[in-house]
């Protein structure tokens, strides 16, 4: 019998997403020598190796393909058992995560109000973790933006939400009261790794069955907005994320005719706890924009 280590596993999980060392070992707060020792410990463990390092970068081995289906419902039992836990031996809690520019404020103050009981906490998300957090329980709801693979969850549209032109102050477009994607239909934009967030957010295809430009490959939104100033690039953003926003060097106009994006809230399909009920309809009552 195999004894796993679950952080191991935690470990393995997040590099198999990125399939690579170097940003999973920042996700994870650890050095990459480090997290290198701990995929060679669970392999050890396992009898096989799960993960090959080559010039083109990091792949799962054929048995790090069989590995990961089970080691993440591995990681979901774990943390379901956790959850069930706790419940039973503290008092009630909820997680509520929410991603950048999303205010969640007034729907918490409102569930707090109505159940003094409960420990109501809130923790900030990164633009790709709401699905991940909610089926890892780290939060029990979401308030984040589409698009968002909904298996397993149930998702409410909580509002709609303009989307904007966001382009360095010195562009041709800066200024204008509103643009199309006439107008940038030759602009790079930036690429991100998700194919579903870079499509929704390219609008890839065009309207008329055209794909859109390409653009730089980014990780992160902080480098998005370095591509943008730099004048790289162009990209198409929610208003409320960019709307009086901190950097000088950047600048939005408004988008017409495109359909506007969508603020919405998710938790796990399975979960019909009272405090997860009763946020949502705080949400609906409070975040309807």
């Amino acid at each position: 019998m195999t004894d796993l280590d679950l952080r191991l596993v935690r470990y393995f999980t997040t590099v198999a997403s990125h399939l690579h060392f170097g940003r999973a070992a920042a996700e994870l707060h650890v050095a990459q020598p480090s997290l290198s020792r701990q995929i060679s410990r669970l392999e050890s463990q396992v009898g096989a190796r799960l993960l090959d390092r080559t010039r083109q970068g990091t792949r799962l081995t054929e048995a790090g393909e069989a590995f990961l289906p089970g080691a993440r419902a591995l990681l979901r039992s774990s943390e379901q058992a956790a959850a069930t836990a706790r419940a039973a031996g503290r008092p009630t809690r909820i997680t509520v995560g929410y991603t950048a520019g999303l205010v969640v404020t007034p729907a918490v103050l409102r569930l707090r109000q109505r159940h003094p009981d409960a420990d109501v906490r809130t923790l900030h998300l990164e633009w790709h973790e709401p699905r991940r957090a909610l089926l890892d329980r780290r939060v029990d709801a979401a308030v984040t933006r589409l698009p968002l693979e909904t298996d397993e969850l149930r998702v409410t549209v909580l509002h709609d939400e303009p989307r904007l032109l966001l382009v360095p102050v010195g562009h041709r477009l800066a200024g204008e009261e509103s643009v199309t994607l006439d107008d940038i239909a030759d602009e790079p934009i930036p690429r991100f790794p998700d194919p579903d967030f870079d499509a929704y957010w390219r609008i890839d295809p065009r309207p008329g069955g055209g794909p859109a430009p390409g653009g730089p490959p980014v990780d992160t939104i902080e480098d998005k907005l370095e591509c943008i100033a730099a004048g790289q690039a162009v990209a198409i953003v929610p208003a409320a994320l960019y709307t009086g926003g901190t950097r000088p060097d950047l600048t939005t106009v408004p988008l017409v005719g495109v359909e506007p994006g969508h603020v919405v809230l998710a938790t796990r399909t399975a979960d019909r706890g009272r405090l997860v009920a009763a946020f949502r309809t705080a949400a609906q009552d409070c975040l309807r924009g």
